[in-house]
């Protein structure tokens, strides 16, 4: 069976061959088999997103968040999901969370 690792690069030419719905699957089976494998929730958060599937991509987003709370970029990507989503009192929030990362502020 492939790494989550290489499902995760059968995605991306997945993905840049058009076919977002088998990207998804390839990725749907990377994080299954490894749950804290955050890049793959990461890609399948905007891959959704991209799909207008907005409870999965904010689903996979905020696992993001769960996986590296410490990580400002985190936060500013779930900012994304959540704006693309039409979740903008979130996405403002998340975006507030970023920053008081990067300032070093709880």
């Amino acid at each position: 069976m492939p790494t989550p690792d290489e499902l995760y690069e059968e995605a991306i030419s997945l993905r840049d061959a058009g076919d977002r719905p088998a990207a998804i699957e390839k990725l749907k089976i990377a994080v299954e088999a490894d749950p804290a494998f955050t890049i793959g929730h990461g890609f399948l958060a905007k891959l959704y997103a991209d799909q207008a599937m907005a409870e999965d991509a904010i689903r996979h987003a905020l696992l993001v968040v769960e996986l590296e709370p410490e990580d400002t970029f985190s936060y500013t990507a779930l900012s994304v999901i959540y704006q693309r989503c039409g979740r903008i009192p979130e996405a403002e929030e998340a975006k507030a969370r970023a920053y008081y990362k990067q300032m070093g502020v709880e």
